[in-house]
């Protein structure tokens, strides 16, 4: 699973600290479940680890439990990775992706539109049509842009954002 892309890149999403965050899931997974505990294994300052797993936590992808020591009343944290909720993660951002890339799509389909070769500055027809297919920015002549190698893209990507998304096996 640490290997696994998709889990990677949610994983640095939300800890913005990967080199640290692979390395404790990895202890939890082998079964070092509290944060003195993963510390230790990975030479990681304790701060660093507590920082890591809460950040963790409110994801939603690593619970604990507190229990406290009869003897000394120290409290202590036993920690678990939710294996199930990082699929619920990567859906509800490829979903989101998807709907933004199909959002582009629908305005790149109900578009026309014209380019400034000088510059690159992309009008929409109204736009271009009201500066009498003049670039506002330098002067030069705007010309028509067919958009279905965009419109091509974007659909690759929806289809791969799609594809990826369902992925169920992050394992």
């Amino acid at each position: 699973m640490l290997k696994n892309p998709l889990f990677q890149e949610i994983l640095m999403d939300i800890t913005n600290d990967e080199e640290s965050s692979f390395s404790i899931i990895e202890c939890i997974l082998k079964g070092k479940t509290s944060d003195e505990e993963i510390s230790k294994e990975t030479e990681i300052k304790l701060t660093v680890v507590r920082r890591v797993l809460y950040k963790l936590y409110d994801a939603g992808i690593a619970s604990y439990k507190r229990t406290r020591d009869p003897d000394t009343k120290w409290e202590s944290y036993n920690w678990r990775f939710e294996q199930d909720k990082v699929s619920e993660i990567i859906n509800k951002k490829y979903e989101s992706l998807t709907e933004e890339i199909e959002r582009c799509i629908k305005y790149e389909e109900e578009n026309i539109f014209f380019v400034c070769k000088t510059n690159n500055h992309r009008y929409k027809f109204e736009k271009a049509s009201q500066t009498n297919f003049i670039c506002p920015e330098c002067g030069e002549s705007l010309e028509y842009q067919d958009n279905s190698s965009i419109i091509v893209k974007l659909l690759n990507e929806k289809a791969r954002y799609t594809s990826l998304g369902k992925s169920k096996d992050i394992k």
